[in-house]
C-alpha cells in the first residue's frame, strides 16, 4: 500500500482526476509493480484511460530515462505490423527500399505499450512471445537473431480468455503477458468522479476556446451522474467540448444535456432526475428493465408462454393464469379489450399424437386464431431475424453518423465509436457504406 500523499502526487503528475476506491486501487497496483520488470496486462473498457496507467508504470520504473512508445495494434495493417515492431531488411518485400529498425530495437532499455493487443495477428503473437521469453527477435527478411531489452505493457478491452478459446489468441502469450493484471474501472463505476472530470474538462475547453466555462445546474448534475457513459472518459470529454463550443447559455440543465447524448437503443438512456428514487442503483435497474421490455415487446412475452407449454409432454390448453396473461397482451392502454382483436386459442399437441381435423374443430372453434407448433417456430425465426436486422441497422447508422461527424476521417470516427480502424474498415465493407464528400 502506498501513502495517501504519494497517491495524490501520482494523480497530479499524470493528470488523473478522481477519488473512487477502484481508481485508487488501480493506481496503487501500477505504482507497486513499476519498479519491477514484470509484464503487465491492463484491462478495461475503451476510453477508460488505460494508456495513462502504462505511463505511470514506465515513469516510476528504472527505465524512466529510456524510450516509451505506445503502439495501437488494431491500427496497423496485418501485412506491415511485423515490420513496424521488429524491423525489416532491404528488399525483403515490395517497397522495402531500405533497412529499417523496428520499435523493439529502437526502444531497447525502455517500455513498449501495446494497446488493443487482442487485435494482433497470430503470427506476430508468436514473434512477441519470443521477445518476452528470451529477449530475441528477427527482422523481416533476415535470419540473424538480435537482442533487445524492452519491458512490455499490454492493454485490451476484450476478454482474451474468450479469444483463446476461439483460437484467436495464443494461450501461452496470454499467461506470459498476464503476469500482473491491472483493471481500470469504467466511468460508470467511479461515482462522483464523473462530475469532477466534467468540471476539469469544462475549464480546459474554456481556456482553449477563450470562452466562459459551462457548469451544471442541479438537475443537470443529477442526470450526468445517472448516465452510464458507454464511451467512458473519451465520450465525456467529447460531450463537454461540444457543449463548450455550441452552447451560448453556459448553465447546462437536464434538457440541454439530453440533446448531446445518444438516443440509440444500443445505449442505456439518460434518466430524468425527477424519476430518481431513494434506492440509488435500483433506478438504473429500472431503466435497464424498461429497455429490455421495449426491445422484446409483446411478441417475446407471447413466445415465453408458448415455449413453456411446449415443454409439457401432455397436450393441454392454456391454464387460467397463463390465459389471463396472454389476453392481457391484447388489451389496449385503457384496459379494455380491443374489439378488433380476437382471443387467441392455443393448440399444443405432440407431433406423434396430433389431433384430427374434426377433433380440432370440435375442441377449439376455428373462428378464433389458432397458434400451432408450426406457428411458434415461424414466430421464433421471424423474431430472431428482426432482432438481428435491428442490431445491424443501429450499428450501420452509428457508423454513418460517426463518419459524417468526422468528415469521413476513419481514425477519428473509430475513436468516437470505441473500435479499431481495422474493425471500422471491415464494417464499412460489410454494410457497403459509401463515404460521401
Amino acid at each position: 500500500m502506498i501513502k495517501e500523499i504519494e497517491l495524490q502526487a501520482i494523480k497530479q503528475r499524470f493528470g488523473i482526476i478522481g477519488n473512487s476506491s477502484q481508481l485508487n486501487r488501480s493506481i496503487e497496483v501500477a505504482a507497486m509493480v513499476a519498479p519491477t520488470d514484470l509484464s503487465v496486462l491492463i484491462t478495461g473498457e475503451s476510453g477508460s484511460g488505460k494508456e495513462s496507467f502504462s505511463k505511470i508504470i514506465h515513469h516510476l520504473s528504472a527505465r524512466k530515462h529510456g524510450s516509451f512508445i505506445a503502439i495501437n495494434c488494431g491500427a496497423i495493417p496485418e501485412g506491415t505490423i511485423d515490420s513496424e515492431l521488429f524491423g525489416h531488411e532491404k528488399g525483403s518485400f515490395t517497397g522495402a527500399v531500405d533497412t529499417r529498425k523496428g520499435y523493439f530495437e529502437v526502444t531497447s532499455g525502455g517500455t513498449i505499450f501495446l494497446d488493443e493487443i487482442g487485435e494482433m495477428p497470430l503470427g506476430t503473437q508468436a514473434r512477441l512471445l519470443r521477445v518476452l521469453e528470451n529477449g530475441e527477435f528477427i527482422k523481416v527478411g533476415s535470419s540473424k537473431i538480435q537482442k533487445t531489452d524492452v519491458r512490455v505493457v499490454a492493454a485490451t478491452n476484450v476478454n482474451l480468455l474468450e479469444a483463446v478459446e476461439k483460437g484467436k489468441f495464443r494461450e501461452d502469450l496470454y499467461y506470459r503477458l498476464n503476469t500482473v493484471p491491472l483493471y481500470v474501472p469504467p466511468l460508470r463505476e467511479r461515482g462522483n468522479d464523473v462530475y469532477l472530470l466534467f468540471v476539469k474538462f469544462a475549464a480546459d475547453f474554456a481556456d482553449k476556446y477563450r470562452t466562459k466555462p459551462i457548469y451544471l445546474a442541479e438537475k443537470g448534475k443529477t442526470a450526468l451522474l445517472n448516465y452510464r457513459f458507454p464511451g467512458n472518459i473519451r465520450q465525456l470529454k467529447n460531450l463537454v467540448e461540444q457543449m463548450s463550443v455550441l452552447e451560448t447559455q453556459k448553465v447546462i440543465d437536464f434538457d440541454t444535456l439530453s440533446k448531446y447524448l445518444p438516443t440509440s437503443q444500443a445505449l442505456i438512456p439518460l434518466k430524468h432526475p425527477q424519476q430518481t428514487d431513494n434506492a440509488g442503483n435500483a433506478g438504473d435497474l429500472e431503466i435497464l428493465y424498461k429497455i429490455i421490455l421495449d426491445l422484446k415487446g409483446e411478441l417475446s412475452e407471447l413466445k415465453k408462454i408458448v415455449f413453456n407449454l411446449l415443454q409439457n409432454e401432455d397436450s393441454n390448453p392454456v391454464s387460467g393464469d397463463e390465459a389471463e396473461k396472454l389476453l392481457g397482451m391484447f388489451r389496449n392502454e385503457t384496459g379494455e379489450q380491443d374489439q378488433h382483436v380476437q382471443k387467441p386459442t392455443l393448440l399444443l399437441s405432440n407431433p406423434s399424437d396430433a389431433l384430427k381435423e374434426g377433433q380440432m374443430q370440435e375442441a377449439y372453434p376455428l373462428e378464433h386464431p389458432v397458434i400451432t407448433i408450426d406457428t411458434v417456430n415461424e414466430v421464433k425465426n421471424e423474431d430472431k431475424l428482426s432482432e438481428s436486422l435491428s442490431i445491424e441497422k443501429h450499428e450501420q447508422e452509428l457508423i454513418i453518423r460517426a463518419l459524417k461527424k468526422n468528415n469521413n476521417k476513419r481514425k477519428h470516427a473509430a475513436r468516437d465509436l470505441g473500435i479499431s480502424e481495422r474493425t471500422l474498415y471491415r464494417k464499412i465493407k460489410q454494410y457497403d457504406i459509401r463515404e460521401e464528400d
